[in-house]
């Protein structure tokens, strides 16, 4: 039984007070309508038809080839809207699941449920509710005696009795593809000039077809974003469900409430987050480090037993053993090798530091190759711009630069070669060799100055 999904995403969301598009707002690192994506491939093997209207050009750039796209140049309503997709879906699927794009709490899971009850219905669509004990202005679920759904009131029209009623509709369905698109043509338009989804319920009931429902267990899958309040409220969920998931996985996170990890982290076993740490974007650490308190990785790879303390990562990549801060920045490019150490007030930028490679604080390094076993003195500059151009500096194995060296490029130190303290290095350094002072010169051999 073949399934695909239509995903609701042409509203305005005028209460968002927002030039973007309601669906492209963040949430835990994606775009909100990125949640309702990957649960519809998931549930069906095929790319979802996103509905779009307002802020289109804009939805179908960040989508991209993730979804098919249908046009509802007016908004008319949620009927009118799950119509624009009759064109790319009639004929084609067994069943059709209709959601919402602002609703990205619904899990796979539930989807699942909805899918599979609709599955064993011999009626034309099962519906997902919800219980709660302030209805939020939603519309009440009315069931008959064994179950099954009698009716949608709208709250403006129901009765004291029908008030009382807590199941309310969440607003996801699943159709029987072959009754979706004529009853769809047989909906009336209401008062307001809109046509509306809740009516198919009313006339599968009226033609004696069954509608079934699934109640949600959890209810905050219904929260529907609406404003930057919910925003926010869906965003603290999220963090939730992540945080619980890793920790579930073996990952120690000190204080929850107070870590933020994106939904495209990955983290290894063991490793141990600390308070006031954010993991943001394509970023993946390894087992047994310890990142934090007060760190930021972004988009940056991390390996096995690494200690990151109060430090900031973007674009990084850092291989296992290696030591950083507190206060040192990773700029994107920035290579780590194993065993590295590198102390506080550290930058290093578009640069490989080779295995074994000690640099102090107060160092910058940028657009450097260092080879491995090189000591790095605290306050060591790489001058990698000349106003117009960036240089590549190269150090050799076993190399000690002094602290305080300028090291003025395009410039190479040769392998076990030392500056000296303090030195403003503007020409190459051959291997072995000692240079001092400013500009920085070859320190002489005591047997060359002798005779003299």
């Amino acid at each position: 039984m073949k399934i695909m999904a239509v995903i609701l995403a042409a509203g305005q969301g005028t209460r968002m007070r927002s030039e973007l598009p309601k669906v492209l707002h963040p949430l835990a690192g994606r775009p909100m309508i990125r949640y309702a994506i990957d649960t519809a491939k998931i549930l069906t093997g095929e790319k979802p038809v996103v509905v779009i209207g307002h802020g289109a050009s804009a939805v179908q750039e960040v989508v991209g080839e993730e979804a098919l796209f249908a046009v509802q140049a007016e908004q008319l309503g949620t009927a009118h809207a799950v119509q624009s997709a009759e064109a790319l879906l009639a004929g084609k699927a067994d069943l059709v699941l209709v959601f919402y794009a602002d609703m990205p709490l619904l899990t796979v899971e539930t989807m699942s449920k909805l899918v599979e009850t609709q599955r064993k219905n011999p009626g034309p669509l099962t519906m997902l509710t919800v219980v709660l004990p302030d209805s939020h202005g939603f519309g009440r679920v009315i069931r008959n005696a064994d179950g099954s759904v009698q009716a949608i009131v709208e709250e403006a029209q129901a009765t004291p009795e029908q008030l009382a009623v807590k199941e309310l509709n969440v607003g996801a369905y699943c159709f029987r593809g072959d009754w979706l698109w004529d009853a769809l043509r047989k909906i009336q338009v209401s008062p307001k000039g809109e046509y509306y989804l809740t009516d198919s319920v009313a006339l599968a009931v009226e033609a004696g077809r069954p509608v079934q429902a699934v109640a949600l267990e959890d209810a905050d899958e219904a929260i529907g974003i609406n404003n930057r309040v919910h925003l926010a409220e869906v965003e603290a969920i999220l963090r939730r469900r992540t945080n619980t998931r890793w920790m579930m996985a073996g990952v120690t996170f000190i204080n929850p409430e107070q870590t933020y990890v994106e939904a495209d982290v990955v983290l290894g076993k063991d490793t141990v987050l600390w308070p006031n740490t954010y993991v943001r974007g394509k970023t993946v650490i390894g087992e047994s480090c310890q990142i934090g308190p007060n760190t930021v990785i972004e988009d940056s790879t991390i390996g096995s037993h690494c200690t990151i303390i109060a430090s900031f990562l973007e674009g990084a990549l850092v291989e296992d053993h290696v030591e950083m801060g507190p206060f040192a920045h990773l700029r994107k490019g920035a290579h780590l090798a194993q065993g590295v150490h590198m102390g506080n007030f550290g930058e290093v930028k578009s640069s490989y530091l080779g295995p074994g490679v000690k640099m102090g604080h107060f160092s910058y390094i940028g657009d450097a190759n260092i080879g491995p076993d090189v000591n790095i003195g605290a306050g060591t500059i790489t001058c990698n711009y000349d106003g117009v151009k960036k240089h590549k500096t190269e150090i050799g194995a076993n190399a000690f630069i002094g602290s305080d060296t300028m090291l003025v490029a395009p410039l190479r130190i040769g392998e076990n070669a030392k500056t000296g303290a303090g030195s403003v290095v503007t020409h190459d350094v051959p291997d072995g060799e000692v240079v001092v002072g400013v500009p920085a010169r070859l320190l002489r051999k005591k047997k060359d100055n002798e005779g003299t």
